[in-house]
């Protein structure tokens, strides 16, 4: 598919977050989605409930919402709600809904940015726990827009 407006553009990051977000979060050992290396650091878990509830930020930029900060779950849980609020984003993207407050530009710079830094943040913890995501060259990878469930 070729990427013909900014919101294509924004689609094409929302399936690179799924992608990427697949990769980092599948398989996860069970003891490292609780583990802190230090006190102060957040664990995976934690850290992918504050990238959902970046994500949810977003999709508030789209319709009104009461809180963008979901409550701390368990890890299959906040999974599943990751690609949950990817696929709510998606839709409203491709269904044209206005964006309120934000242009498409800043949505990137601020949420989906983030949200692709803290991802990155879950793979740190997977190398330090010896479970490391397998190298793979995300340029030749099949990254398609509207392409966001989570995998079997």
């Amino acid at each position: 598919m070729t990427i013909q407006s900014k919101r294509d553009c924004l689609r094409h990051f929302l399936a690179t977050l799924a992608y990427r977000g697949t990769n980092v979060l599948q398989d996860l050992p069970a003891e490292l989605s609780t583990h802190r290396p230090a006190e102060v650091v957040r664990s995976p878990v934690e850290i992918l409930n504050h990238v959902n509830g970046v994500l949810t930020y977003a999709v508030s930029f789209f319709e009104p919402l009461e809180s963008t900060r979901p409550e701390l779950a368990d890890w299959e849980t906040e999974v599943d709600r990751f690609f949950q609020v990817l696929t709510r984003l998606d839709l409203l993207l491709a269904d044209d809904v206005p964006l309120n407050e934000v242009s498409e530009e800043q949505l990137l710079q601020g949420p989906l940015a983030d949200a692709m830094l803290h991802l990155g943040q879950i793979g740190i913890f997977r190398r330090m726990g010896g479970s490391p995501v397998a190298a793979e060259n995300y340029v030749l990878a099949d990254i398609q827009i509207g392409k966001l469930r989570r995998p079997s």
